[in-house]
């Protein structure tokens, strides 16, 4: 594999990543991977957090209407579940069985509620978050995976496909505008390293650092219920999904990348319409764009935990634990909720503050490469996820 620099590590060697970064809708990598089956499968990373109970509403559960008031307003899916508005663009594929979601599901992290930390866990797919990425690993059991030529700079890296196994990773339609003096700095930084200039020097056209900054620092006021929601680049989504439809339709099968935004500890309300509608486009934009393709597709976004149950002094929500996941494509047996629902009753959730989690986003996962991509339970268990029990099969895959 090529030799790549990880967007984290660049970013801070300049010295303008903050903490909030972990949540910004601009961290938005995108990587493939090509192996011999004719079946796709597409990881979306949703980093800040997606409120499960807003995007997938149980208004059937009697305490809901208590502990979200108004969130009963929705689009109805199953006589328990409604979805929430701005997905409905979404609901056709819903009627037609190309839409699901897991509920009540979360990685094993628990309690200490960092995004780093949850995401790493989450892309890891073990407790030991010194590992590669489980979707790297899954690729090391697929036959015929090689690699396209390799760009990660500009973006985050994507963990979830960081290892061994060749893979190919670009950031596309971004660009960089720094001031001299950073250049300056960074040139000095990187006149021993090769590897590490020339980075540079594609990152100054894929990637704009300035703008980070500027969206770092407007998390960190949103945090603390100063601003409004973060604004990214326009419609930057639709060209990530247009590309990975396109990439997909060649040779690639598996791409990964990531949708910021979900962190929303204030004004709720607002603040998750933009990721939510970025979401819907993106999935409707790999369905145009796979065409026929779509139908031997799997679309599976999950996040790094869940949301409190009851909303916060800013109409927000804060860091939880269980959340939902999105599942999309063809190849779903679709219309369906797989959960076992735990109840909103005080005393059934997670320390008495959480949706408590009953199954694991890994088992999900595991789930659809096993019954999408063939691969056997015992390397899932093994090798993918180490230690995880896949349990029942959610039958989500046709």
């Amino acid at each position: 594999m090529s030799k790549t620099l990880s967007r984290r590590r660049l970013l801070t060697r300049i010295g303008i990543l903050g903490c909030s970064a972990a949540a910004s809708p601009l961290m938005t990598p995108i990587s493939f991977a090509a192996t011999r089956s004719d079946a796709r499968v597409v990881v979306i990373i949703l980093r800040g957090a997606m409120d499960g109970l807003d995007v997938v509403r149980p208004y059937g559960d009697r305490e809901f209407a208590a502990v979200r008031p108004g969130g009963r307003d929705g689009i109805e899916l199953d006589g328990f579940y409604a979805l929430h508005p701005d997905l409905g663009p979404l609901h056709p594929l819903w009627q037609s069985g190309e839409l699901a979601f897991a509920h009540a599901v979360s990685t094993p992290y628990r309690d200490r509620r960092s995004h780093f930390d949850g995401q790493d866990l989450l892309e890891a797919g073990t407790a030991d978050m010194s590992r590669d990425g489980w979707l790297n690993r899954a690729l090391a059991h697929l036959p015929g995976a090689v690699a396209e030529t390799a760009y990660a700079i500009g973006r985050e890296d994507m963990r979830v496909l960081q290892g061994a196994t060749p893979f190919a990773s670009w950031a596309p339609d971004a660009d960089l505008t720094v001031s001299q003096a950073t250049l300056d700095l960074v040139q000095l930084v990187s006149r021993e390293d090769p590897l590490f200039t020339a980075a540079v020097r594609d990152a100054i056209r894929l990637s704009k650092i300035e703008t980070v900054a500027a969206q770092v620092a407007q998390n960190e006021e949103l945090d603390m219920g100063m601003a409004e929601p973060p604004r990214g680049p326009a419609n930057a989504h639709l060209g990530v999904a247009q590309f990975a439809a396109q990439k997909l339709r060649a040779d690639a099968r598996i791409a990964a990348f990531s949708l910021g935004g979900w962190d929303t500890h204030a004004v709720q309300d607002r603040s998750i319409r933009r990721p939510l509608n970025a979401l819907s486009d993106t999935i409707l934009t790999l369905r145009d764009g796979l065409g026929p393709d779509w139908s031997k597709t799997a679309v599976v976004a999950m996040t790094e935990f869940g949301r409190t149950v009851r909303q916060n002094g800013t109409a927000g929500t804060d860091h939880g634990t269980a959340g939902a996941m999105v599942l999309a494509g063809g190849a779903l047996r679709g219309g369906q909720v797989s959960a076992d629902w735990p109840g909103l009753a005080e005393v059934d959730l997670y320390d008495r503050v959480d949706l408590k989690p009953t199954r694991d986003v890994r088992a999900i996962a595991g789930w659809v490469l096993r019954d999408l991509l063939g691969l056997s339970a015992s390397v899932i268990e093994r090798d993918v996820f180490p230690g995880v029990e896949l349990g029942a099969n959610p039958g989500l895959i046709l």
